[in-house]
């Protein structure tokens, strides 16, 4: 019998049956619908961070205010302009995105490329940079849920700018867009880049040509552009540049989402994007609102929108509003792909996955969490009530989450590219003192409201570590009940289990080919009965996104050709889905011992009620997470594409 590897047989993903053709060319093709598609999804966040960033660097309300100066403004500009190029362009853009697995991308990624270094070579640095990695997803998803409130709410508080009197329906307004916003998601990916990117690709040009004329009336902030500019201030005002640098660096949101959403749309079509608009567009807004600030620092106020004449302020609020919650569609697709990665790799249960795209790879809709993220964003909208409260909450998510990708980074690339140990240390020390100081600075902003999204980041951690430790505990009693398959084959032959023989086939799910299906063995010891054919099939989800048809299924005679027992073993990718009768439909008849009997067969399932038990294999509170947590798990016939009507779930308890 062929050695496997233990599978938990939760996989979510694409779509039901693989197109590696298709999706490549989604992935690789840089068309220029491509790379619409991809101003439509993926550069919000990013994009949208000029409207708010320098408004809270020069806050007067921030414990630790910026004196508005010239030579601050041209220090604090340089900052910006360098920050970005440093953390997004070259950690992010040329460098972490060549680190995917089979084109996804994101911390999950990464993730999944350290935990097969560590099962390849047995490196238990890979395991702990992993569980880091971990943390680093749970920061993400802080980042999704304060993305949209902080985003929304900085274009809509234009209002004030325009009329004053508006200030009281700031609020309402955004929580009509979001839940809006969230309300569409189920139609997919594709259908809200379609719509979203002409508006961002329009945006794009708006906020640079704004920048451009900013620039026309002081050029000399063209200086800025200098590196000189960035180091003075920090070295020679460092106990100011040192506590900006918590706002500045909201000029670099969205950074993972350009990353976690590479699945979508591929690298080259995203950084085409990237290098070609976005980039230049966002760095000559920057240079526009220093310019117009230095030319009256009362312009501190609202810098962006001050920036256009009176006329054109209202539909430049409009404009922002929808481009603000396009940045918020680029973290809740991020936040998709990266709940749906962490299901397939055991750190949360099987979710339930809508597939938006039967052509395009990653493009999903998780409903689970589209609704959690609706009801946090709309709690952090009504508890901070403006932008400028959750900036000091935003940084820390944000540099978190680049710190540990970066970190991460360097891990692969060394053991993955075998790259010279001292190429590494000086590109990581230099990448990661950049990263470790933002960090440090967003610490100051701890009790300001900093706390929050570690707040978040340590909740979702201890969920998902507390599910991962529960899985291993429950799979381990499991395995002692089902007992040795080969055994039970055994027995059956033998007469030792009588069981009068049946017409039809069966089907069996199970989790792996070493021990005998819960179903299987009740249906035998229980009912007396086995059907003509048995197919026992166990799901192996592998930490690649997609799996090619020639390695799809392998079929095990389990030592007999002639008793009608026959084990299946069907790959699939941790981006796809299981669809069964179709992946049974594919086997050939000499290999299963007779044509299967598919449109008449009967589907078992082997389900598992937790009980919180006596013994001490985890804390009291962490077992009540653990069985609650079990409770949002999708239901396996839908999951797996059984019909209803021909599918039987058989019980059983299972003390944690």
């Amino acid at each position: 019998m062929t050695n496997r590897p233990r599978t938990t047989g939760m996989d979510d993903g694409d779509t039901s049956r693989p197109q590696p053709d298709s999706s490549a060319s989604a992935r690789d093709g840089v068309r220029l619908a491509v790379v619409v598609g991809a101003l439509g999804v993926v550069f919000g966040d990013i994009g949208t961070s000029p409207i708010y960033t320098l408004q809270t660097v020069f806050n007067p309300s921030d414990p630790h205010p910026v004196p508005v100066s010239s030579e601050n403004v041209y220090g604090v500009v340089s900052l910006i302009f360098w920050s970005v190029m440093i953390i997004v362009t070259v950690t992010y853009v040329l460098l972490a995105m060549r680190a995917d697995n089979d084109g996804e991308g994101g911390i999950m990624a990464l993730i999944t490329l350290l935990r097969r270094l560590g099962t390849q070579r047995g490196g238990r640095t890979a395991v702990v940079l992993a569980a880091l990695g971990i943390f680093g997803a749970s920061l993400f998803f802080g980042d999704s849920m304060i993305t949209p409130a902080i985003s929304v709410l900085s274009a809509v508080e234009g209002l004030k700018v325009v009329e004053p009197s508006l200030a009281q329906f700031v609020v309402p307004i955004t929580a009509v867009i979001i839940v809006l916003l969230f309300a569409v998601q189920r139609r997919g990916t594709a259908a809200v880049g379609r719509v979203f990117g002409p508006i961002m690709i329009a945006w794009f040009v708006v906020i640079g040509a704004n920048g451009i004329s900013g620039i026309a009336e002081h050029p000399g902030i063209l200086k800025a552009l200098s590196p000189t500019y960035a180091l003075g201030f920090l070295t020679g005002h460092f106990s100011i540049a040192f506590f900006s640098l918590a706002a500045i660096v909201l000029a670099v949101t969205g950074a993972e989402a350009l990353y976690a959403d590479m699945g979508h749309f591929g690298r080259r079509a995203i950084t085409r994007a990237w290098l070609a608009l976005v980039f230049p567009a966002c760095v000559l807004s920057y240079l526009g609102q220093g310019a117009s600030i230095l030319e009256d620092p009362a312009n501190i106020s609202s810098p962006f929108f001050l920036l256009i004449p009176d006329w054109g302020r209202l539909p430049l609020v409009i404009l922002a509003t929808a481009a603000t919650v396009i940045a918020s569609q680029a973290v809740i697709t991020g936040a998709y792909s990266v709940a749906s990665q962490a299901a397939q790799l055991g750190y949360l249960p099987r979710l339930r996955i809508a597939h938006t795209s039967e052509s395009t790879a990653g493009q999903i809709y998780v409903p689970w969490i589209n609704w959690v993220l609706m009801i946090s964003v709309l709690t952090l909208i009504f508890a901070f009530r403006s932008s400028a409260a959750l900036a000091y909450a935003f940084g820390m998510a944000v540099t978190g989450t680049i710190t540990i990708t970066t970190l991460l980074f360097f891990y692969v690339a060394r053991r993955r590219w075998h790259l010279s140990p001292w190429l590494i240390g000086i590109s990581a020390a230099l990448l990661l003192s950049v990263d470790l100081l933002f960090v440090a600075a967003n610490l100051t902003k701890l009790i300001h409201g900093a706390w929050l999204p570690l707040l978040i980041a340590i909740t979702a951690f201890t969920v998902m570590t507390t599910w991962q430790r529960g899985r291993a505990i429950v799979t381990t009693e499991r395995e002692r009940r089902e007992g040795p398959l080969g055994d039970f084959i055994g027995q059956l032959r033998e007469r030792q289990l009588p069981a009068q023989q049946v017409p039809g086939t069966a089907v069996f799910l199970n989790r792996g080919g070493q021990t005998t299906p819960l179903a299987l063995r009740a249906n035998v010891e229980n009912n007396h009965v086995r059907h003509e054919q048995v197919v026992i099939l166990a799901i192996e989800t592998e930490p690649v996104p997609r799996i090619g048809t020639d390695r799809r299924i392998v079929v095990d005679d389990l030592g007999y050709r002639d008793d009608g027992i026959i084990h299946v073993t069907a790959r699939f990718g941790y981006m796809e889905t299981p669809a069964v009768p179709i992946t049974l439909a594919l086997l050939d008849p000499e290999a299963t011992e007779g044509e299967l009997q598919l449109d008449r067969a009967s589907y078992f399932l082997s389900k598992i009620e937790l009980r919180r038990g006596d013994n001490p294999t985890m804390a009291s509170w962490r077992k009540r997470l653990f069985i609650a947590t079990s409770y949002i798990t999708a239901d396996a016939a839908e999951h797996f594409g059984l019909p209803r009507d021909r599918t039987v779930i058989i019980g059983s308890y299972i003390d944690v």
